[in-house]
């Protein structure tokens, strides 16, 4: 249970930057990732509700923070802190991962291209017409 991917510790440090507070959104908890990992693009990205759940778990069993996940009539998660650390129920779950399809959220690859330095799009400019005389070299 300790070997956290890099998105997952990223997002176990943030929550525990943000432990004081009784309600967390999950806009609220990408913003605080994408700040510390100085992520630059992806601003409307979600969390995945997979790493959230391994990182409440962990965050249970070594720090002692109790975190329970809920859902909204919007898909959106909440995080609240509770006495006992608790999972979506099936059905929200079940929702919830379907709405995954059709939203971006936060990845290990995001954290990669940062590190790297990211791929810059390269446009081309030198846009050229084909003379007559280009095209007879062709034939």
């Amino acid at each position: 249970m300790n070997d956290l991917t890099p998105i997952q510790e990223e997002i176990t440090d943030a929550l525990e930057q943000m432990k004081e507070k009784s309600l967390i959104t999950e806009a609220v908890l990408a913003k605080k990732v994408r700040e510390k990992a100085k992520i630059q693009g992806k601003n409307k990205a979600g969390i995945c509700l997979k790493d959230l759940e391994i990182c409440v778990e962990y965050l249970a069993e070594n720090n002692g923070l109790q975190f329970a996940l809920h859902l909204n009539s919007a898909n959106d998660i909440l995080i609240k802190r509770e006495d006992t650390y608790k999972f979506l129920k099936a059905d929200s779950k079940k929702r919830r991962l379907a709405s995954e399809k059709s939203i971006s959220v936060l990845t290990n690859g995001d954290l990669r291209q940062k590190a790297t330095g990211g791929k810059t799009i390269k446009k081309r400019f030198d846009r050229r017409k084909m003379g007559k005389l280009d095209a007879e070299v062709f034939e």
